[in-house]
């Protein structure tokens, strides 16, 4: 593994951890009024688009922590899409 290999999975991994425990606490409260509907969605796109990046330049790490953090982000995205359609948050 590289230098830049290395770097990158180490960049993942700790993009990984920052979204561990917004998602969970979300899962397990389903509490979504401070978050906004906004930035997940921006979250869930960008996401997608650095997976494909990944892909396209055969990068495990971007891939890799891409899928990670986009289904974490999809969680709350779903939570507060729910939330927001069922009128119990603006």
């Amino acid at each position: 593994m590289g230098s830049a290999d290395l770097v990158g999975s180490l960049a993942a991994a700790l993009s990984m951890v920052t979204f561990a425990p917004q998602a969970l606490r979300v899962i397990r409260t389903r509490d979504t009024a401070a978050i906004s509907l906004t930035t997940y969605v921006i979250v869930v796109v960008s996401t997608a688009l650095w997976g494909v990046y990944g892909a396209l330049i055969a990068s495990i790490p971007v891939v890799a922590a891409n899928i990670v953090n986009g289904g974490f982000a999809l969680v709350i995205l779903v939570l507060k899409a729910r939330a927001v359609l069922v009128a119990k948050e603006p």
